[in-house]
């Protein structure tokens, strides 16, 4: 008992989380001092509510969010102001703004592959067309997919792949977690090392506070792994906290790729059992549109590292695959203006025809949203979203459910998964047109985290992804209206929390 105790005690993140209730603390009591001069303090904090309120206002973030910044800055002024000082401003990356740059000049889209498209899905044409313009990322032919459907089959198709790596093995993940699966994974990145491989791992720093060591990335290096965390989670109050690293990403020597939302932890194979089963999925991808992994990875690894490598070093001279349809990965920073991830999924709802399947481990979205995937099912549209059916997160669950009755009650189709926690962030449109990654119907993912996917055309793994969904929702429970009618406690707590929840 005592060993657990110290070893909780001496743990970074109870050692962090105190150091940040010690600045709130102080915070509060200089609050309270300031109120002793009555009069200057209240017109002090009244000038810069005024000026944090226009700021809000003015501003071109998401309405909600505004609405849950501007409550507290009316409410309770002076913390509130403060409050919106230290974690409402955006942050801006130099660096990483830099590196946006240099990725325009590196990746350049193929005229011809965007002619194609054009002519057969102008809807789709003008879908890649966006991301490319707003987001850097080319759209391509010549690549091969292939959907996993669990993560047992990642799990199983990683491991087989990264044997196979011959220049270099890059890997983004926001959890990596000691256990069967990376243990194995491991294994093999320290035999490559050996043969020369250059091995390169990045894991977000918030990510991994309870799985890894505070310096893991020292350990890996002694190894001859190349590592890093990202942004470091230190005891200082900042906005800067709010901006983590949620992408899953191994790309190997330019020409394999995977995504999707399985982090390399046990539970994610089902190794061990937290939620029931986890349901999760990935792509694989081969061929031309790696390339457009290689440069996400590579951007992210400079500004972390103060490097400025030459991209094309690891660009392979050629491929030799052949896939059908087209295929566009992307990625999104919450650190420029362009939403791209909820554009995407904006746009897929607003010009499907028939159907719209769509997983999601959470459900706090906006009103823009929220309206669109009404408006398409009172179109006749089949909207049918999954959710969990056992939560990893209670009071997340809460707010999820906060959304059920009006999307019910204007035709959407809501599902939870009866054999526990889903984790996919899937969307599926018209038998033609899928997006897999780690971007969560969240406000979280959607404003605030580093995330990416895989966009996809007519490719051969549409039909697996139908096929897959199809089984998840025979196995899932459809809740009715009668489901979402709770007491008027339950309903003042969800009404509250979906209210804040583009702060949480």
């Amino acid at each position: 008992m005592l060993k657990k105790f110290l070893n909780f005690v001496t743990h970074r993140i109870f050692i962090v989380g105190v150091l940040l209730i010690f600045q709130l603390a102080i915070l509060v009591i200089a609050i309270n001092k300031f109120e002793e001069y009555d009069l200057y303090c209240y017109i002090l904090f009244f000038i810069l509510g005024i000026l944090v309120l226009l700021k809000i206002i003015n501003g071109n973030a998401n309405p909600n969010y505004k609405i849950a910044w501007i409550i507290p800055v009316l409410t309770i002024p002076i913390f509130g102001t403060l409050l919106y000082i230290l974690f409402g401003n955006k942050l801006n990356n130099k660096k990483i703004e830099k590196n946006k740059e240099n990725i325009q000049n590196i990746l350049k889209q193929d005229e011809k592959v965007l002619e194609k498209l054009k002519k057969q899905n102008i809807d789709f044409y003008n879908q890649a067309n966006y991301v490319y313009r707003n987001a850097c990322y080319p759209i391509y032919e010549n690549t091969y997919t292939e959907y996993l459907k669990i993560g047992e089959v990642y799990y199983q198709r990683l491991i087989e792949e990264l044997k196979k790596a011959e220049k270099y093995i890059f890997m983004q993940y926001f959890i990596i977690h000691e256990g069967k699966f990376w243990n194995e994974i491991l294994d093999i990145l320290k035999q490559k090392v050996k043969e020369g491989v250059d091995v390169r791992v990045v894991y977000d720093d918030m990510g991994c506070i309870v799985t890894l060591s505070s310096k893991y990335y020292e350990t890996l290096k002694k190894e001859g792994i190349k590592a890093c965390s990202f942004n470091r989670f230190i005891p200082i109050l900042t906005a800067k906290l709010n901006n983590r690293d949620h992408r899953k990403i191994t790309i190997i020597d330019g020409k394999v790729a995977f995504t999707g939302g399985i982090n390399l932890a046990d539970e994610y194979i089902n190794e061990i059992v937290r939620f029931g089963h986890w349901k999760d999925n990935g792509i694989l991808i081969k061929g031309a549109a790696v390339w457009n992994f290689v440069v996400i990875f590579l951007s992210l690894w400079d500004s972390i590292n103060n490097k400025n490598e030459n991209y094309n070093d690891f660009k392979p001279l050629n491929f030799n695959v052949k896939g059908q349809g087209f295929v566009q990965p992307y990625d999104d920073t919450p650190l420029d203006d362009e939403r791209v991830g909820q554009t995407i999924y904006l746009n897929l709802i607003n010009k499907a025809k028939k159907y719209i399947y769509i997983t999601t481990p959470y459900l706090i979205i906006d009103d823009e949203l929220e309206n669109a995937l009404c408006v398409a099912a009172k179109s006749g549209i089949d909207v049918r979203i999954i959710t969990p059916g056992i939560p990893d997160k209670k009071i997340i669950n809460e707010v999820t459910k906060a959304y059920y009755n009006n999307l019910i009650e204007n035709n959407v189709k809501i599902y939870e998964y009866s054999k526990g926690f889903i984790h996919a962030k899937t969307f599926l449109v018209d038998d033609e047109i899928a997006t897999i990654g780690t971007v969560n119907l969240d406000y979280r993912s959607l404003y605030l985290h580093f995330e990416c996917g895989v966009l996809m055309y007519g490719t051969e793994c549409i039909e697996d992804i139908k096929k897959d969904l199809k089984e998840v929702l025979s196995i899932s429970k459809q809740i009715l209206i009668n489901d979402t009618k709770v007491g008027l406690f339950t309903s003042l707590k969800r009404a509250i929390l979906r209210l804040f929840a583009p702060l949480m």
